[in-house]
């Protein structure tokens, strides 16, 4: 069972990442899933990705639940029936949950990739990079920032939210290990704590709304 890594961020919040090394069969054997999620899945056209969705549903059965205790709301983000949060991400062979008591909390897990310099300014006014000179090292603070902003679109779950416009990632250095966001949303103002980490070229990013 490649459970990758587990993080405890504190008595009410945990985070599982799964390495995804099995094959879809194997995945697939002790999972049942709703009809719902029995459709979604056979709509998937990538074994990667059907293989990801199992494996979530494996992150899930560490922490006690199954398929049938997570619905979906009309803008497609994911809850739980007992009321606690939750937040799932998939990129490549890893994929990953954050699961919270109290606080709301996403998670988004991202392949630190070249094409980021491309996408850059639909995301971050690009010129507050502009100081960094090594590619690498901008690739991978641009991957955070994005994975930063993923994490707080998920939480905040609102059509019309702008990644550009309306989230704002504070500023951080990739040794920090941490930063903090606010969403600016048609009058309303939210604040989050984020972490975020790197493993095998990926960067990982969990954010949580701040009481």
């Amino acid at each position: 069972m490649p459970l990758y890594k587990t993080i405890q961020v504190n008595s009410a919040i945990k985070v599982s990442i799964w390495k995804i090394e099995e094959t879809e069969e194997t995945l697939a054997a002790p999972i049942v899933l709703t009809e719902y999620c029995s459709n979604r899945m056979l709509r998937m056209k990538s074994s990667m990705h059907r293989r990801g969705f199992l494996s979530i549903r494996h992150l899930m059965a560490v922490e006690g639940y199954v398929d049938q205790d997570l619905y979906y709301d009309n803008f497609g983000k994911p809850h739980l029936k007992d009321g606690k949060h939750i937040s799932i991400t998939h990129s490549n062979h890893f994929t990953g949950i954050i699961i919270s008591d109290v606080a709301e909390v996403g998670i988004d897990i991202e392949l630190q990739r070249e094409k980021i310099l491309r996408i850059a300014h639909k995301f971050t006014p690009v010129e507050e990079y502009r100081t960094i000179a090594n590619t690498d090292a901008l690739i991978r603070k641009l991957t955070v920032v994005w994975g930063c902003k993923e994490s707080l679109y998920k939480i905040y779950a609102e059509p019309g939210l702008s990644f550009l416009h309306h989230i704002n990632v504070h500023d951080f250095s990739l040794n920090d290990g941490m930063t903090t966001g606010e969403v600016l949303y048609e009058g309303a103002k939210s604040a989050y704590d984020i972490n975020f980490l790197e493993f095998e070229d990926f960067s990982c990013v969990y954010a949580v709304r701040s009481s």
